[in-house]
């Protein structure tokens, strides 16, 4: 049985087959520039037959736009169980993109498991080019609530249900993640400057000026996370038990994530 593990450059996709490797199972990797990746094949969202050949289960990266593509060349290749990183977001209404995308994959012959992490850890790479070129962290909203999970919690939830694979609890069900705390992005900023040492400047932006220093091509949405941002001021994020339950350690806290990220920010 041979498991497909798409979106290989990204640093979930990564620790997924590592760990699946490391468990002795066959892994192929899948990419949009397999030449950026070792023995990785092409993988074509719109026409992903080929990757899918001979596939038996797939860790999979929502994609709303190609689900419709991916069901269908999933179904003709007998594939039997999909692992489907999707978003906490998805909870909030059938409208966002990534309950789209949980809409079409579940209709897919397979055995579905949905992962729905909320924020993650990794955002804070984000925030490094502005700390080594100012010294600052320029946000809206710094006291809005969030529980960013560590990627690699997401990929040790990915992997232990694609190693009990279809048939097992998992299927059909979907699996709300956060990390160990909820907590301000006031005080991950703090984090920053007490774990790494490097003096950073937290700056609340008001939603004006995030509008100007935050272009992004599809405003709607920057909309949307301004409104949630907004909402969650003052509004702690509940913390989800399933990282425990499924792998039984308990999540990493984001001091472990700065650690693992030496010289990020300077």
């Amino acid at each position: 049985m041979t498991i497909l593990v798409t979106g290989g450059r990204g640093a979930i996709a990564r620790a997924v087959t590592a760990g699946l490797i490391d468990a002795g199972q066959d892994v192929r990797v899948a990419s949009r520039e397999p030449s950026a990746l070792p023995s990785a094949v092409a993988y074509d969202p719109a026409d992903p037959a080929a990757a899918l050949d001979g596939i038996s289960q797939v860790f999979l990266y929502s994609n709303p736009s190609s689900a419709p593509a991916f069901v269908a060349a999933a179904d003709a290749a007998g594939v039997k169980q999909v692992v489907l990183l999707s978003s906490l977001s998805s909870l909030g209404g059938p409208d966002d993109p990534h309950a789209k995308t949980e809409q079409v994959i579940t209709t897919g012959a397979y055995a579905t498991t949905r992962l729905q992490p909320g924020a993650f850890m990794s955002n804070a790479k984000y925030w490094a080019h502005q700390v080594r070129a100012t010294g600052q962290i320029r946000l809206p909203y710094l006291d809005a609530e969030e529980a960013p999970i560590h990627e690699q919690d997401i990929a040790d939830a990915a992997i232990r249900v694609l190693l009990d694979g279809p048939g097992n609890t998992h299927d059909g069900r979907g699996y709300p993640m956060t990390g160990p705390e909820s907590m301000t992005r006031r005080h991950q900023i703090a984090l920053i400057t007490q774990i790494t040492g490097v003096p950073v400047e937290a700056v609340e932006l008001t939603p004006d000026q995030a509008r100007a220093e935050m272009p992004m091509p599809d405003k709607a949405q920057r909309e949307t996370l301004l409104a949630y941002w907004s909402a969650q001021v003052g509004n702690p994020q509940p913390i989800e038990p399933t990282i425990e339950l499924l792998t039984t350690h308990t999540p990493r806290p984001f001091t472990t994530w700065l650690t693992n990220h030496p010289g990020l920010f300077g």
